[in-house]
């Protein structure tokens, strides 16, 4: 299979595969702010590294609308060919199927759950990404996650969650990226 060089991500930012993450300093990894539980709202059908999602713990699922703050969406990758990179990986909810524990609402057979991986951040919280719903960002630029879930400028200004662009930079692969930390 050849590595995929169209962008398939509605992240204007990246340009091809799909969006990325770096973790710089990201809080999570020592405070254990880590959730891996609730299966994605079955209207999510796509789920990039770098998007945001609530953790909506009082209706059981992961969803762009809960209460409470946004996190952000850090799967363990899973390329299974040498040519394959990061930019290949998203939860895509056609390739999942699950089974639910008592603790869930029942689904039906032919419901797809897909789990992501989500971290709650704090301010002074710092990562490289790609996944922005932007065409051009510079430094100082302040993003916020919009009802999609990737992060914009449109409403950041009055946010209650803000990243600021700190460096403008590249992937691994070479694509451009960001570097963010959150400001508030």
């Amino acid at each position: 299979m050849a590595r995929n060089k169209t962008r398939v991500s509605t992240a204007n930012y990246v340009t091809f595969g799909y969006g990325q993450v770096e973790p710089n300093h990201l809080s999570a990894q020592r405070t254990g702010r880590i959730y891996a539980q609730l299966p994605a709202a079955s209207n999510i059908q796509v789920l990039e590294q770098g998007q945001f999602v609530k953790y909506d713990y009082a209706n059981n699922v992961v969803n762009y609308t809960g209460a409470g703050e946004w996190m952000l969406v850090y799967n363990e990758i899973k390329t299974y060919r040498n040519e394959e990179t990061d930019a290949d990986f998203a939860l895509l909810k056609e390739n999942f199927t699950g089974s639910v524990t008592s603790a869930y609402p029942t689904y039906s057979v032919d419901d797809r759950l897909m789990t992501p991986r989500v971290f709650a951040t704090l301010p002074g919280d710092i990562y490289t990404t790609n996944c922005v719903k932007e065409d051009t960002l510079a430094v100082g630029d302040l993003l916020t996650p919009g009802a999609d879930g990737f992060l914009a400028k449109a409403g950041a200004d009055a946010a209650a969650m803000q990243w600021k662009v700190v460096k403008l930079t590249t992937m691994p692969d070479n694509q451009k990226a960001v570097k963010l930390m959150r400001i508030k």
